[in-house]
């Protein structure tokens, strides 16, 4: 089979690339694969410290494009612990070379969150003459030497689980190591992979996107991206129907979802080609992208939040027009009024078609029966 110049090029940079070794092995192949794009490939350092990789494992499941597509046009991913086929010293040289030769001209995308207790010792990678380095070491020496920093990962962003109580390795988010460069955070637990491809070409091709008073994106994380307000459960709740155990019909806020305070876009984008999200799959919205998670809401992943009282109803908390929560405190917001009073209205006309049952006749709502509601 017969292939062009410019598909075997292709097809040689990609491989490369996908073992972080381009400009070790091959600079001109890999200059060859560059020309088209005036701006070159952004080179990207992706560094783990406490992380599962589950960050990394979405990214190469990226679709649209995929993850070749985005190795041989858009990036030069040149350390990636998880992908990478070198190890050792050679993988640690990379690093050390990427500071030297290309100061200033690359990303440095951190996954997980940053042990700072016993001045990082919980999480070592690599040794310089015989001594571990560690994480918070690197962060800050790579950090020091990037264009910006993306924190991909609640983890990153926020501190995640590794941060959550009682914290014994003081795991912390990046945002509290490294303070003087640009900071993109992208949360979940994992990301969703066009979330990271999306911000990484937006900053190749325009600079820094626009954030959120949080760091997020805002096409992706923005104010009316709430996860409730498009949610297909939407209409239970909006009713007043509530699934009180999984697999029951009704809306998933009485087992714990916390969709009503979640931003991102994840209930119009989907999973896997759209096949599937939490809630559409049975689970409730963990709030994952919000800086509050796993548990700073004062509920479990599938325990109620924090209720406001709605009066002739059963305990009820925020709508999705309820943009703001008080961040670190308690979450309380008040359900909105035009779902409350679809709510009370689903609750009065029950009780009427019960009572009408009982004697016979057939309910018919009335204009009378709207002014009493």
């Amino acid at each position: 089979m017969l292939i062009t110049r410019k598909k075997f090029l292709q097809i040689s940079a990609g491989s490369i690339a996908g073992i972080a070794l381009s400009n070790l092995w091959l600079p001109k192949l890999l200059n060859a694969s560059n020309a088209k794009n005036g701006k070159g490939r952004l080179p990207i350092i992706w560094f783990q410290s406490q992380a599962c990789s589950g960050c990394p494992v979405s990214l190469i499941n990226t679709e649209y494009p995929g993850i070749d597509e985005v190795l041989i046009e858009v990036i030069t991913l040149e350390f990636n612990p998880v992908i990478m086929g070198a190890q050792g010293d050679l993988a640690m040289d990379i690093i050390e070379r990427v500071i030297d030769e290309q100061a200033g001209q690359f990303i440095l995308v951190v996954d997980g969150s940053i042990p700072i207790e016993e001045d990082g010792l919980y999480c070592t990678v690599g040794e310089i003459d015989g001594k571990p380095v560690t994480a918070l070491e690197w962060i800050k020496k790579i950090g020091k030497s990037s264009m910006a920093i993306v924190a991909v990962g609640s983890c990153a962003a926020w501190g995640g689980i590794p941060a959550a109580p009682p914290n014994p390795t003081g795991a912390v988010p990046v945002s509290k190591v490294i303070k003087d460069k640009p900071i993109i955070n992208i949360p979940g637990c994992p990301p969703h992979p066009d979330w990271m491809i999306g911000s990484i070409v937006h900053v190749l091709k325009y600079g820094v996107p626009e954030l959120d008073s949080l760091g997020r994106p805002i096409i992706f994380f923005g104010p009316d991206k709430i996860v409730h307000d498009n949610c297909e459960l939407r209409q239970y709740f909006d009713a007043g129907i509530f699934a009180k155990d999984f697999g029951e019909t009704g809306c998933l806020y009485e087992l714990g979802c916390k969709g009503p305070v979640a931003h991102c876009d994840v209930s119009t984008r989907g999973w896997n080609s759209q096949v599937n999200w939490c809630n559409r799959s049975g689970g409730p919205c963990i709030g994952c992208t919000e800086p509050f998670f796993p548990g700073g809401t004062g509920s479990g992943l599938y325990e109620k939040l924090p209720a406001a009282e709605v009066p002739g109803l059963a305990k009820i908390n925020a709508n999705a027009n309820t943009i703001g929560i008080a961040l670190g405190g308690a979450v309380a917001a008040g359900i909105g009024a035009h779902a409350a009073a679809r709510i009370v209205a689903t609750k009065y006309r029950q009780y009427k078609e019960e009572k009408t049952r009982e004697k016979g006749t057939p309910y018919i709502l009335k204009e009378k029966d709207n002014e009493e509601e």
